[in-house]
């Protein structure tokens, strides 16, 4: 006998998707909350905002991601194991809903690294880059890690196989110009902030390198226009009188 089908009215269904518009408004509130109280280091005040995110949208990355990070620093910062291992499982319940989520990646490699297990946060980013093979973030963050790792050159190649997936790619440009910069090589690096500029030009600390790098040339090397990308990236940078962090 074949099962019955349910199928909502049509009443039904707009209270339905009202409920899950609701909750994606209360989703988006509560990880704002928590992100205010991350910022000001109340992590546990944090963690439960990010916790009522979850119950509202379990299906979403996002909120798994903020309590991860959460934890994460509670761990590092007051020395708790136990809430180390639970970063460490809400960042793979946040990839598991969000497969490309980049701060997640980054977050997970930094914990495996700090936890002694610099290998796993290499497999970890290197099956990434496999299981998105157009996507350059994976290779960027790869870079990241080698050059924490003192390992320029391999950081350098990570960045180029980046740039090959997407030439117009401004945290690759920036953080190649960066390598280039540390090297001593500072017209190239020049060449590089400026394209990334040209792509993003909401980066204030690469915008300000390059205007160091100006001033001790000379002003020879020429400034390239720089687009109106409105597109914000979420990079760290060091201050504008070093080399820019990607």
């Amino acid at each position: 006998m074949p099962h019955p089908t349910h199928k909502l009215t049509p009443l039904a269904a707009l209270l339905a998707l009202a409920l899950a518009g609701c909750n994606s408004v209360q989703h988006q509130t509560l990880n704002a909350e928590g992100v205010a109280y991350y910022k000001q280091g109340a992590y546990q005040q944090a963690a439960g905002k990010f916790q009522e995110a979850i119950a509202k949208r379990p299906d979403l990355g996002d909120g798994y991601y903020n309590l991860a990070a959460a934890m994460h620093q509670s761990g590092v910062r007051f020395n708790r194991p136990d809430d180390l291992k639970q970063a460490e499982v809400l960042y793979n319940q946040s990839l598991e809903r969000s497969p490309d989520h980049v701060e997640c990646y980054r977050g997970l490699a930094v914990l495996l690294n700090e936890t002694g297990r610099r290998d796993a946060s290499y497999r970890l980013l290197n099956n990434w880059a496999v299981a998105s093979p157009q996507n350059p973030n994976p290779h960027i963050e790869l870079a990241r890690l080698l050059e924490e790792s003192s390992r320029p050159q391999e950081a350098e190649q990570q960045l180029v196989q980046a740039l090959t997936i997407n030439p117009s790619d401004a945290r690759a440009l920036a953080a190649l110009g960066r390598l280039r910069d540390e090297a001593g090589d500072h017209m190239q690096a020049m060449q590089n902030y400026q394209r990334s500029l040209a792509v993003n030009r909401h980066q204030p600390q690469v915008a300000a390198r390059v205007a160091t790098l100006q001033s001790a040339s000379g002003g020879s090397i020429a400034p390239l226009a720089t687009g109106a990308s409105g597109t914000r990236m979420a990079n760290q940078w060091q201050a504008p009188t070093g080399p820019a962090r990607y």
